[in-house]
C-alpha cells in the first residue's frame, strides 16, 4: 500500500505572471499545512486572458525563465512537488506551447508535457497560436512512490490519452492529474464530470481534474477513485481540494474489475 495526498488549487489566473506565481506560493503553503505532498494548479497558470492571441505568445517564457524558476523556488522552500500549467516559448514564430511542468519537492524539473490535443472546438482555435505536443509523449512522474500521469484539458475527450498513462505496459500511472481551463457553456460542466468519471472507471485509476475558476472556466475541480466515485469536489469558487490517493484501493478495484488486463487492443500514437 502506498498513499499520496494531493492538493488541487482552483483559481482564475490573470495576465500578471508575478501575481499568478504568488497565488501558487500561497496555495503551496496552504497545501503543506493540510498534509499534501503534491500541488496541482490549472492550465495556463502562468498567464491567461480570455482570448488565445498574440499576447500569449509575447508572455510565453522558456523553461529556465522567471516563472518556472519561481516555481522551483516555491517547491524547495515549501517542500512540496508541483504540477503547473505554463505558456512556454515555442519553436515556431507566432506560436507558443501549452505545457505542464512537474517539479519535485527539491526544486528539480521532473517532467514536461506539451498538450497534444489542441482545442479546435466549440468555436475556439488553439492551433492558430499553439504548437501541438508530440503524441508519443508518455508523461508519468513518481512522487513519494506514487506514479502520477499528466494530461491537459481537451486531452480528456480522447480516452486513448488516459489509457496509455494508466496501462501497466506503458505508463502504469496510479493517478492521472488533468489541469484544465474548461470553458463555460451549455452542457460543459456535464461533459467535464462525465468524462472525468469515465476515464476513472474504464481505467480503474484515480483521476484529479483541476479547473480554472470563473469567469471563463467552470471551476468544478473533482477527484475520483478507481470506481469512478467522487471523493472530493469544489464548486465554482476558488479553493483548495485535498485528496489522498491510496494504491490499496486501486488493487482492490482491479481484483474485482480487471478491465486493463483483459483489454484486447493496444493504443499507439497516430502521425
Amino acid at each position: 500500500m502506498t498513499t499520496l495526498t494531493i492538493a488541487a488549487a482552483q483559481f482564475a489566473p490573470g495576465d500578471d505572471p508575478a501575481a499568478n506565481l504568488e497565488t501558487v506560493r500561497a496555495a503551496a503553503v496552504d497545501a503543506v499545512a493540510r498534509g499534501a505532498r503534491l500541488l496541482v494548479t490549472p492550465e495556463y497558470t502562468s498567464y491567461f486572458t480570455a482570448d488565445i492571441d498574440d499576447r500569449f505568445v509575447a508572455a510565453a517564457q522558456p523553461l529556465d525563465g522567471s516563472f518556472v524558476t519561481g516555481l522551483r523556488r516555491i517547491a524547495r522552500s515549501t517542500g512540496i512537488a508541483l504540477v503547473v500549467g505554463v505558456a512556454e516559448v515555442g519553436e515556431t514564430p507566432g506560436r507558443f506551447r501549452n505545457t505542464l511542468v512537474a517539479i519535485g519537492a527539491d526544486g528539480s524539473v521532473l517532467e514536461t508535457y506539451r498538450k497534444v490535443h489542441l482545442y479546435d472546438a466549440f468555436g475556439s482555435r488553439e492551433s492558430d497560436r499553439i504548437e501541438a505536443g508530440d503524441p508519443a509523449q508518455l508523461p508519468v512522474v513518481e512522487v513519494d512512490g506514487v506514479r502520477v500521469g499528466l494530461e491537459t484539458c481537451y486531452d480528456l475527450r480522447f480516452p486513448e490519452v488516459t489509457r496509455r498513462l494508466a496501462a501497466t505496459d506503458t505508463g502504469a500511472a496510479d493517478v492521472v492529474v488533468l489541469p484544465a481551463e474548461w470553458v463555460r457553456g451549455p452542457g460543459k460542466e456535464h461533459h467535464w464530470r462525465t468524462l472525468l468519471t469515465a476515464r476513472a472507471v474504464e481505467n480503474t485509476v484515480w483521476v484529479l481534474g483541476v479547473g480554472q475558476a470563473p469567469p471563463v472556466g467552470i471551476g468544478a475541480s473533482l477527484a475520483l477513485d478507481p470506481t469512478g466515485t467522487a471523493v472530493a469536489a469544489l464548486g465554482a469558487e476558488p479553493g483548495l481540494l485535498v485528496v489522498t490517493v491510496d494504491t490499496a484501493v486501486t488493487d482492490r478495484v482491479r481484483a474485482v474489475n480487471p478491465s486493463l488486463s483483459l483489454g484486447r487492443y493496444a493504443v499507439v500514437p497516430r502521425d
